[in-house]
């Protein structure tokens, strides 16, 4: 990035271009709490933001702190370079971003009534009343009130009361679920990641032979789960691929490196060192850097890296040595 401009915000409607922000935008004053902030290129606000709206027009944008509007945050169509939030962001209402050219980051998680994210990672998780996502990674789960709509993502795991799937589907823990039956259109697949050999992938190694991804029928790989309690009653579709791992308990799951390698991703930059999965196919230590988890996990989104179908069949003296 350029080199940027201090600013010191004494302004109601602030606007940040090529200019760096020490510390954070709080108001100190009411008349401070209807304060609007336009990004238009390369700023860095070190510390927290609160806003009545804010808009993010173009990259490099790079804001350290948690992040609040009261109205809306929103990104450009057009936007590009990176955009990162490095802490948490909430909105009363809206976060929006339908850019197909920003590299878009959350390095925690999302919350706000409604939120529509394109191409962005997501290393916490989302919660909203309505969600809608495309192209995207997120580590942890979606969780919405009312309804989630997803379409070509990566995903750790989801609970909402109506889904719409699209594309290619990849979870990564066994199990997600909905109220009303997953609405899906004829093209879509899901796959569940749970027993993939990520850290061989992420070390550019060989899949271990019992590994790989279990591609999940959405009809008989839904289950309809009753909850019960003392004053309540609430049923579930579950869509789980638990019932199809009869070895797993046989598996050294553990050697996949797995929990491991999404660990470091949720956790971000609150790690207080950098890990590594050991030596990788070219020599070198596979760092568990954000930035090449973030890349891994885009690779497998957009099909560059390839995980296989697990087989499904073992022999059991294989387990009984």
């Amino acid at each position: 990035m350029k080199d940027l401009k201090e600013i010191y915000v004494n302004e109601t409607n602030l606007q940040l271009d090529g200019n760096i922000v020490k510390g954070g935008i709080l108001p100190s004053k009411i008349s401070e709490l209807t304060r609007s902030i336009t990004i238009q290129n390369d700023s860095v606000i070190d510390g927290p933001v609160f806003a009545s709206r804010i808009e993010i027009k173009n990259g490099t944008a790079i804001i350290k702190g948690a992040l609040f509007a009261q109205q809306e945050l929103y990104i450009n169509s057009d936007a590009a370079g990176e955009i990162t939030f490095e802490k948490c962001v909430a909105s009363s209402n809206s976060v929006v971003s339908h850019s197909n050219n920003c590299k878009l980051t959350f390095m925690s998680d999302v919350n706000a009534k409604s939120i529509a994210l394109k191409n962005a990672f997501v290393s916490g998780s989302i919660y909203a009343d309505e969600v809608s996502l495309e192209n995207c990674v997120v580590i942890g789960g979606v969780f919405a009130t009312l309804e989630a709509s997803f379409t070509n993502c990566v995903l750790g795991t989801f609970n909402s009361p109506i889904v719409h799937l699209d594309g290619i589907i990849n979870l990564l823990l066994p199990t997600a679920f909905s109220v009303e039956k997953a609405i899906y259109t004829p093209n879509t697949q899901m796959f569940n990641l749970s027993l993939a050999d990520l850290g061989s992938l992420y070390r550019g190694d060989s899949q271990d032979p019992y590994s790989g991804k279990i591609e999940m029928n959405l009809e008989n790989d839904d289950l309809r789960t009753t909850l019960v309690d003392k004053d309540n009653q609430r049923s579930l579709h579950s869509y789980t691929v638990v019932g199809k791992v009869l070895a797993v308990d046989l598996l050294d799951v553990d050697k996949f490196q797995n929990h491991f390698l999404l660990t470091a991703a949720a956790l971000g930059p609150q790690l207080l060192k950098t890990y590594d999965l050991g030596v990788g196919a070219n020599g070198e230590s596979a760092v568990l850097s954000f930035e090449k988890i973030r890349q891994f996990f885009f690779d497998i989104l957009m099909g560059q890296i390839e995980i296989k179908t697990i087989d499904g069949t073992f022999n059991i003296n294989e387990f009984c040595r």
